[in-house]
């Protein structure tokens, strides 16, 4: 079976397709079928035969799409005028939220390839309700809108620019996906430390930090099993800067820091350094752990065994007249016979 690797932006996540017998060469620009509708991608990978141990399908079972086909001259001039509509979109989109006076941050606008969808990027620090803001749009363009919203990462990888080395983003020029970053690779690579020499222009760690600690620690020692845990009231480094170990935790293997800056992160041990290393204690994982454990309830003190009834005292077997060796039983009663019984008298009514 033969797969061919598109990408539907510069940086854009590489997504599979059946060629269905069709010759394309890398950098060819094709139509394909997406969750979204019509796209209009580029080659990247040019048709090869899949092998054993490989598996492109996104869902189990399910077949890989075909490529629907090749761009034509007219679809390469839809797409820029595809290009040309999304800035005119982008500017009303803008002018709407300044007259909604809406808490968020607009990004970037898409279009799909047929136009059945326009998709507006933006960025806020919360929730935004912008249900009036989607019907204005609809009113306006005629089609199906979708608002979603980003983080900053995102934003940097949509809006591009400039990082600290002089070259373009690497989010926004080659990678495809976002990567997990720890300040520990800051350290294996005996960088500074400081916060704003190892941060991009998104805020967060930079991305070149992952892809480039294995070619700087292939040789480095590795370090040991032991676990190291910062002490509580410790002046601690992370990825948000400089600031105050205030708790602990064993559990979760973190611990909560307030900065400099009054603010308050959790972070986990690995990912945190210290100012003096003698703020940081090894852990022995064999240890209990010493945190608190949920009160057991106490248990209900059984009841004291039954005892023997008491014997009567002489004071109440001299008022009923018994005696000790008298049995308990009530001794039985003689029965009258039937006819000896008196009748008893009907009621008086007093109010007669």
């Amino acid at each position: 079976m033969q797969i061919i690797g598109v990408r539907l932006k510069k940086a854009g996540k590489i997504f599979f397709f059946d060629p269905d017998g069709e010759d394309f060469a890398k950098g060819d620009s094709v139509i394909v079928e997406t969750a979204r509708g019509l796209e209009c991608a580029q080659v990247v990978v040019a048709p090869r035969e899949l092998s054993a141990d490989e598996n492109p399908q996104s869902e189990p079972g399910v077949p890989l799409k075909k490529i629907y086909r090749k761009a034509t001259d007219e679809d390469l001039i839809q797409l820029k005028e595809n290009h040309e509509a999304e800035r005119r979109a982008f500017d009303i989109c803008a002018e709407k939220i300044r007259e909604h006076n809406l808490p968020m941050k607009l990004i970037n606008v898409e279009f799909t390839f047929d136009v059945n969808k326009m998709i507006f990027f933006f960025t806020a620090d919360g929730r935004v309700d912008f249900r009036d803001l989607v019907r204005d749009l609809a009113f306006i363009f005629r089609t199906r809108i979708e608002l979603r919203q980003v983080g900053v990462r995102d934003e940097a990888k949509l809006l591009g620019g400039m990082g600290g080395c002089g070259r373009p983003l690497c989010c926004a020029s080659f990678l495809g996906d976002f990567i997990p970053v720890s300040i520990r690779m800051a350290k294996d690579q005996n960088l500074s430390l400081n916060p704003t020499k190892i941060s991009g222009v998104c805020g967060r760690l930079m991305c070149c930090l992952k892809f480039e600690n294995d070619l700087y620690c292939e040789n480095c020692p590795r370090q040991t099993t032991t676990t190291f845990h910062p002490k509580q009231g410790s002046r601690v480094i992370v990825a948000d800067g400089e600031g105050k170990v205030i708790a602990v935790s064993f559990s979760r293997r973190n611990a909560t820091i307030l900065l400099d800056t009054n603010k308050t992160v959790v972070a986990s041990w690995e990912d945190i350094l210290p100012v003096n290393a003698e703020d940081f204690e090894p852990t022995d994982e064999s240890v209990q752990i010493d945190e608190p454990l949920p009160e057991q309830p106490e248990p209900k003190p059984e009841p004291p065994p039954k005892s023997e009834r008491p014997r009567r005292t002489e004071a109440f077997n001299r008022r009923y007249n018994r005696t000790e060796n008298q049995s308990d039983n009530h001794p039985e009663r003689p029965q009258r016979p039937r006819g000896d019984r008196t009748r008893r008298q009907p009621r008086r009514d007093n109010k007669k």
